[in-house]
């Protein structure tokens, strides 16, 4: 995939090469990361149309523990660790559901949507024992334009804090009333941070892909993120209306897009696994999550405006299917960029200028785990 390049000197560094080996092979450093970015930062699980009703649930899995990610009566969404106070037991096993009430499997220990201990079977008998002293643990939650994004942190940076360089930049997009109309799931034998510098250029695009390129020209995009841990910026669509395998748009306009916007499709990467890209008539987001230092496990969903899924000019495989094809040819050049840097003869190389956000994305990992 690809985000923009800005033909000025200033959004490259000269003499950027890419990373060393061990950043792609090493379970220590594979470790590492989960330590002190997964288990830390804030990482994106989900959006909000997954839980639209009271008791719609979904369990995601941060760094190496199980969350539930539900909400309440009262319509609040919470993320609770997927661990019962009672005895440890895992609450949860589907991936996602709805329900009244979390109960446990072993031995019935009921909570409500809110985390509290409703029902503990037989524990009135324990002298002292008061259910209000196990409520399910919590994990900070919190949420930008719509997307849901927890932190493993004691006290994280307040989310609205860490997005403030994005504040109001997609209001008009209307991120949070989007839906998802179909998500696909890709098993990607390649380090996480492969795929985030394939998307980072379109370096690649003219033989890589040679359909979105008679679309959208690899060297006539611009950059307004280039530094920090949010990324890209904009490439203009030349050929037809949108990014589909007709050229034609396939859906209603996502938001309150200006004129120029119609004609131009937004790449962000968000810090450390996000990747956002919005199109007139779609937006497209990735969730990365690495799975050891040469496999990450990659969901992928679109998203349309709400008053298209019921209009005959609904034409959503028309995206879906551009992009599962341009996806697939992306992850198979990761792979063999994986089994490359396996090598023993591998050393980095330099990047090309049109290569500046993929070095930009490099030196913002590296303040995570030099």
């Amino acid at each position: 995939m690809i985000t923009a390049f800005r033909k000025t000197a200033e959004t490259f560094a000269t003499g950027a090469k890419t990373l060393e080996q061990s950043y792609f092979v090493s379970p220590e450093i594979f470790a590492e990361e989960q330590e002190k970015i997964f288990s830390k930062q804030w990482v994106l699980v989900g959006h909000q149309s997954q839980i639209a009703k009271a008791g719609d649930y979904f369990v995601a899995k941060v760094a190496s523990e199980s969350l539930i990610i539900v909400r309440d009566k009262g319509g609040e969404v919470h993320g609770f660790y997927n661990v019962c106070r009672h005895r440890g037991t895992r609450l949860r096993e589907d991936r996602n559901g709805h329900l009244s009430a979390i109960q446990c499997p072993y031995h019935a220990w009921t909570y409500g949507l809110d985390g509290r201990l409703l029902g503990a079977p037989h524990m009135d008998e324990v002298p002292g024992f008061d259910k209000a002293d196990y409520p399910l643990h919590a994990v900070n939650l919190a949420s930008w334009e719509g997307f849901t994004f927890v932190s493993l942190a004691e006290s994280p940076t307040p989310l609205e804090e860490w997005f403030a360089p994005l504040a109001g930049k997609f209001s008009h997009w209307n991120l949070p009333k989007l839906c998802s109309a179909k998500r696909i799931e890709y098993d990607v034998r390649a380090n996480w941070k492969l795929i985030f510098e394939n998307y980072s250029e379109c370096y690649h695009c003219p033989g890589v892909h040679p359909a979105l390129s008679k679309l959208t020209p690899y060297d006539a995009a611009e950059n307004d993120l280039a530094t920090g841990p949010f990324l890209g910026g904009f490439m203009p669509i030349t050929k037809g209306n949108s990014l589909t395998m007709s050229g034609n748009a396939c859906a209603l306009p996502v938001g309150d897009i200006n004129a120029e916007d119609f004609h131009r499709v937004f790449y962000y990467s968000i810090f450390p696994n996000m990747l956002l890209s919005m199109h007139p008539d779609y937006v497209m987001v990735h969730q990365l999550w690495p799975r050891s230092p040469e496999r990450t496990r990659i969901l992928c969903d679109w998203f349309f405006h709400p008053g298209a899924f019921e209009r005959a000019d609904f034409h959503p495989n028309d995206a879906i299917e551009f992009w599962d094809m341009t996806n697939k040819q992306d992850w198979h050049v990761c792979e063999l960029s994986q089994q490359g840097i396996a090598s023993r003869s591998y050393q980095p190389g330099p990047y090309s200028p049109r290569e500046s956000i993929p070095a930009a994305w490099d030196r913002e990992y590296l303040r995570y785990v030099s």
